[in-house]
């Protein structure tokens, strides 16, 4: 059924609250999801433990095949793009399904959904551990658990990409199995390292061409930022001042100098980008 074109999703592989809510039901939308960031991150019990079991059946059987995969996007190393094992029918009956939800919370980006990109990511020991902080490729990015069992791997949310509290942290997210999580791509985030055992999630990024081609997405502002970075919310991947405040990851130092953010015209008062070669504890 989850490769079937036609086939309907089914009420079934869903927790009872939101199939309502998403299908025109009465609910308040306070009794169905969690807002953690006003306006900006949401949660929800999305899938069945049931359910999750029947999908991680198909990945596991996808990767007993052997059979080569496409990294799911430039930063995650490990997982698989659902429309390459055929999942791209279900992925399509996800979105209309979940479309409502952009267009009540998220008015721009999160109206006339015409794209997507589904994946899902793996975190595990001897593999990827956790995320550097960045923002996605996507509108709205709707991030759902789907087990196993794991300890540690907290979501680390920080500001809008150009807002003045870009950097600057404000919520920590602890993922539970068949939960959902969804937030505008344009919000800073990433992955705490796991400390035992295997994440896996379903990343599901929205597109919306009418979205795009507008102003806001075209021309966005970009704020000067009050006051140096949150240590949480630096990326070792896109900021010109790690190395101000942090030692590189192992294996992470060739991302020296290669910063770009802040741009220029929105560094803090005293900003000081991080040295060739140098550690921020010489400067102590």
């Amino acid at each position: 059924e989850l490769f079937d074109p036609v086939s309907p999703l089914k009420k079934e592989w869903f927790h009872e609250k939101i199939w309502s809510f998403l299908n025109g039901g009465t609910a308040d939308w306070q009794d169905v999801l969690t807002e953690h960031v006003p306006g900006e991150v949401y949660s929800f019990p999305f899938f069945t433990d049931e359910f999750c079991k029947t999908l991680l059946e198909e990945i596991f059987n996808f990767y007993d095949t052997g059979l080569p995969a496409r990294r799911p996007n430039s930063m995650n190393n490990y997982g698989i793009i659902l429309s390459d094992i055929g999942l791209e029918p279900f992925i399509d009956k996800l979105q209309e399904l979940l479309q409502p939800l952009g267009e009540g919370f998220f008015h721009g980006p999160g109206s006339c959904w015409d794209g997507h990109h589904c994946f899902i990511v793996r975190y595990r020991e001897g593999e990827d551990l956790g995320l550097d902080m960045h923002t996605d490729d996507s509108d709205v990015t709707f991030n759902i658990c789907l087990g196993l069992d794991f300890a540690g791997a907290g979501l680390q949310f920080c500001g809008a990409m150009g807002q003045a509290d870009h950097r600057k942290h404000s919520f920590t997210y602890r993922h539970q199995k068949g939960h959902c999580i969804v937030h505008l791509g344009r919000k800073r985030h990433g992955a705490d390292d796991i400390t035992s055992g295997e994440r896996l999630n379903l990343i599901l990024w929205n597109h919306s061409s009418e979205f795009r081609g507008s102003a806001e997405y075209q021309r966005p502002a970009y704020l000067p930022e009050e006051s140096a970075p949150d240590l949480v919310c630096l990326s070792y991947t896109h900021d010109r001042d790690f190395g101000t405040f942090k030692d590189y990851p192992k294996g992470k130092e060739l991302f020296r100098g290669r910063g770009w953010c802040p741009p220029s015209q929105a560094e803090y008062p005293d900003f000081k980008p991080e040295t060739a070669g140098g550690s921020w504890k010489s400067s102590l």
